[in-house]
């Protein structure tokens, strides 16, 4: 009975020795599993950092680019401004005089000259990059071309359509502008010049290979900016009577953001069939 009683107990001694070595293995096991997991979440983290980084470093190198060369080359900032000055200037010159009839067509004055000085910059948007082989150098990029696309876009709209937004206001003082809808002109102003930008880019990539495109060009571009055109007026029209214009600032809000979502990649798309 001893030597069996010593068997049972050095064999349950054994059994516990081993489940607890199981136990440790397995717990063992799923550390180095989590640790793993870890280490491929923090390796999938950062790579997506670095690719944010990366995305935002050659937005700013393309923009930093597109606005010295516009400082060096003066007259691109200095010919849509004083072509848009000149267009509302002369306005009061044909039509009189009369403060009542300028207030009523101030709106349209003012959106058509911001429409046509934008149409007038938007040549040089990509033929300087296809003309000395930086368009093709930015397609070969391994960066996104939708990115550098985007930060072309923006860099015209601070060169051309930033200064409209801030010189408008002054001249529709010449155009005797209701007081009620200055608000109503700085707002269609910032939400509908980028939708110029963005819908007048995709007409540029288009016609970018072909020589003197530029009345193709305002074919293509001007039937997409009606709109814009249209719903902008609309708003600074209502705001003088008092009455709300949320509803024409939404459609203007719309198409900015359907612009700004769809018309990187399209440009993208056209500039890679023009450049072939």
């Amino acid at each position: 009975m001893t030597l069996k009683t010593q068997s049972t107990q050095e064999t349950e001694k054994l059994t516990a020795i081993i489940d607890d070595s199981v136990i440790k293995g397995l717990a063992l096991e799923g550390d180095t599993l989590h640790n793993s997991e870890l280490q491929n979440s923090e390796l999938t983290s950062n790579a997506q950092s670095s690719a944010q980084l990366s995305y935002r470093h050659a937005f700013m190198l393309v923009l930093k680019r597109d606005l010295t060369i516009a400082m060096r080359h003066k007259d691109d900032i200095i010919n849509p401004l004083l072509f848009f000055v000149i267009v509302i200037t002369l306005f009061p010159l044909g039509i009189g005089p009369e403060a009542q009839t300028l207030s009523r067509i101030a709106p349209g004055i003012i959106w058509v000259a911001a429409l046509l000085a934008t149409l007038l910059s938007l040549d040089r948007l990509f033929k300087s990059d296809h003309l000395d082989g930086s368009l093709e150098q930015m397609l070969l990029s391994p960066h996104p071309i939708f990115v550098l696309v985007l930060a072309k876009i923006f860099a015209h709209w601070l060169i051309t359509g930033l200064p409209i937004i801030l010189i408008a206001p002054l001249l529709a003082v010449l155009l005797h502008l209701d007081e009620n809808s200055y608000s109503a002109l700085f707002l269609t102003l910032l939400l509908g010049t980028p939708v110029l930008s963005l819908l007048g880019a995709v007409g540029v990539a288009l016609t970018v290979g072909i020589k003197k495109g530029g009345v193709l060009l305002s074919l293509l571009v001007l039937p997409l900016y009606i709109p814009v055109l249209i719903f902008a007026t609309s708003a600074i029209d209502t705001a003088a009577l008092g009455l709300p214009y949320s509803g024409q600032l939404a459609i203007i809000a719309a198409l900015f953001f359907g612009s700004l979502t769809l018309a990187p990649f399209a440009v993208g798309a056209a500039l890679k069939v023009s450049t072939n």
